[in-house]
């Protein structure tokens, strides 16, 4: 089955930036498995002949997230919008949004609001233009700190690096309810967090990457 949709040409902003990191890549839309959002992303084959060591080096420094959907962000949007009582009429932030593809499917779901957070300007760019599509109205914030209280807080893949594990406490401040997907962190241990439940997910495209990150686990506050 093919998720590639017929669309526009991509935002040349964004193509711009992506070629910065990763010359000669475009973007187009593609649709989700088992959902109905679309998003600008990496097509599934990119020229990786023409990868040499610099460009290597930029996508390890300057990676650009945002052109992937990674598989814990897959995962929660599936859940959100099969279990959409999560978030319904309910002010949601979404942590390290990337794509928007977790905000989105909070606002599909039923949201009342859902504030996209990223550091990277161009993730937040890319998230109006992936709400676009989908025809969804979403705010945008760079800065946690800055955000009020809300009732729920979504963070998907946030944890692959260590340096990331504060956040954990952070959130708290912030929500009383947070939801946390991740498959990268093994032997997950937080006081203030249970593990609730388990769903399979690639990243979008796939990059065939070890079935061990296939496995998203979801734990939420206590």
């Amino acid at each position: 089955m093919s998720y590639i949709s017929q669309s526009p040409k991509a935002p040349q902003y964004l193509i711009n930036a992506l070629q910065e990191v990763i010359p000669h890549a475009e973007l187009i839309t593609q649709q989700l498995p088992e959902t109905s959002i679309l998003l600008w992303l990496i097509p599934p084959v990119f020229p990786t002949d023409r990868l040499d060591d610099e460009v290597v080096r930029r996508i390890w420094n300057d990676t650009p997230y945002w052109i992937f959907c990674w598989a814990s962000g897959l995962a929660m949007a599936q859940w959100l919008l099969a279990e959409p009582d999560h978030v319904k009429d309910k002010v949601v932030l979404d942590f390290g949004a990337g794509s928007g593809v977790v905000a989105i499917a909070a606002k599909l779901a039923g949201a009342k609001r859902v504030i996209c957070c990223d550091i990277d300007e161009i993730s937040l760019a890319a998230c109006r233009e992936n709400a676009q599509l989908n025809g969804v109205e979403l705010e945008y914030l760079a800065d946690l700190y800055q955000t009020e209280h809300v009732d729920v807080l979504l963070a998907a893949d946030v944890l692959y690096d260590q340096c990331n594990r504060f956040f954990l406490d952070e959130f708290l401040k912030f929500s009383s309810t947070v939801w946390v997907a991740d498959s990268r962190v093994k032997n997950f241990t937080h006081p203030q967090y249970q593990k609730i439940d388990e769903r399979s997910a690639t990243t979008w495209p796939d990059l065939d990457e070890s079935p061990e990150f296939r496995n998203v686990s979801f734990y939420k506050t206590i």
